[in-house]
């Protein structure tokens, strides 16, 4: 049970961001745009009051154009919220304005989000574009964790936020190496190399304050951190007492790995996995180890390509569905006007374009045009399939290296399969 609420939180997230990709592509005329933003415990009452009062300050303005579709859409969000006694537990974001559609065309549009977390402010807003940095910040990973790797010649920090890994700095060590110059002597070499070693450890530290200490609500959303190198530094680093105390007490723990540079932050989050095991990339990293492990047995359990994975949910083959959160397809049912001529087309809609916008061509039979009967999202359109055969559905981030390859490698549709099929 835990799981299938995981899964679905994953994909309303998904779905809330798409919402909020959209209603940023909109654009109006001068500032037509409505944003509303009303918390859990403001009276519905009093949001309608102020909305009748500004329908009547519309009159002021001069542009008769302007006066007309500010009025319309204070009209539209007002018979929309006589649908509410009082606002959801996470209150209630409101857009709505006289989009434009190119040319001198525009439509009304109105979207009402209960967002994911409660609103904690009330703002009402006219723009040319929609308000949407409240909710924005709502998409903000929650929990962060320090990524610090490190041997005697470098040194590399970063962050790993939810399941993305983002690499900030890194810092070059100045120890001279074991072997000394001619001249000097052993005893006086090898106290130099330990004032050097000593003073590099002091720089990562100050480093690693600046950085993770500067993170917002450091004492909220800093979970910890992890350190990574050879054996002995990572140790003598720690036990050196370097960071500062309220980083040093969060030091989950440390791992070994081969690497010190940029790389080497994704090899700490690996290593790191039984300590990581509550964070949303884990999941994520082991259903992708799972579906590469299936990619190269002899009877492989694995699928992907829209074409296949289609194939195999339809007959109800999937385990799994592993779906990129940066795919973003449309499926249409495209009709002729004329005939009985009927297909399903997968397309691309580039950002900033819309679906309405592509060459649908005319149809092989008759010749006549032909249009649009249905579309819808691509991720929505498979995951759907996928609930009815009760499989597992998984989106899944492009910000680490197996995720970037579902996308880039496997055209971000993926599948787990309960049993070989032919397809």
């Amino acid at each position: 049970m835990a799981e299938e609420l995981e899964l679905d939180s994953a994909r309303k997230r998904y779905e809330f961001k798409k919402t909020l990709e959209r209603l940023a592509e909109k654009e109006g005329s001068g500032t037509e745009l409505i944003s509303i933003y009303i918390p859990p415990d403001k009276q519905i009452y009093d949001v309608t009051a102020q909305l009748r009062d500004e329908f009547g300050q519309c009159a002021n303005i001069k542009s008769k154009q302007t006066r007309t579709n500010v009025q319309s859409a204070i009209s539209s969000v007002l018979s929309r919220l006589k649908y509410y006694n009082r606002p959801p537990e996470s209150g209630l974001a409101v857009f709505c304005g006289a989009v434009k559609l190119g040319g001198d065309r525009t439509d009304m549009d109105c979207t009402i989000i209960e967002p994911p977390e409660p609103v904690n402010l009330y703002m009402y807003r006219c723009s040319s574009n929609f308000e949407l940095e409240p909710l924005k910040q709502m998409l903000v990973e929650k929990e962060v964790y320090g990524l610090l790797v490190i041997d005697r010649r470098e040194s590399f920090l970063g962050f790993l936020r939810g399941n993305r890994i983002e690499a900030i700095s890194g810092v070059t060590s100045t120890v001279p190496g074991k072997q000394r110059k001619g001249g000097q002597s052993a005893m006086r070499f090898q106290r130099l190399r330990l004032i050097a070693i000593n003073e590099y450890y002091k720089k990562v530290a100050d480093r690693a304050t600046d950085i993770f200490m500067a993170e917002p609500e450091f004492y909220e959303r800093f979970k910890g951190v992890l350190i990574g190198g050879p054996t002995p530094t990572k140790e003598e680093f720690n036990d050196g007492g370097y960071l500062h105390h309220e980083l040093q007490k969060r030091v989950i723990g440390l791992f070994d790995v081969a690497y010190t540079n940029e790389s080497g932050l994704a090899e700490l989050v690996d290593n790191a996995s039984d300590a990581l095991k509550g964070v949303e990339v884990m999941k994520e990293k082991v259903l992708m180890d799972r579906f590469f492990k299936e990619l190269v047995k002899d009877e492989s359990l694995a699928a992907y390509g829209e074409d296949s994975v289609r194939k195999n949910l339809e007959i109800g083959a999937v385990d799994t569905l592993l779906l990129s959160a940066v795919l973003r397809k449309e499926r249409l049912k495209i009709k002729c006007q004329n005939c009985d001529y009927f297909r399903e087309e997968t397309v691309q809609v580039e950002p900033g374009k819309k679906v309405t916008d592509i060459e649908l061509g005319i149809c092989p039979k008759c010749s006549a045009p032909v249009f649009i009967d249905e579309e819808s999202d691509i991720i929505d359109e498979l995951a759907e399939l996928a609930d009815s055969s009760n499989s597992k559905v998984m989106i899944i981030s492009e910000d680490f290296e197996e995720g970037a390859m579902l996308y880039n490698a496997f055209g971000g549709i993926a599948a787990i399969l309960r049993y070989r099929t032919g397809y």
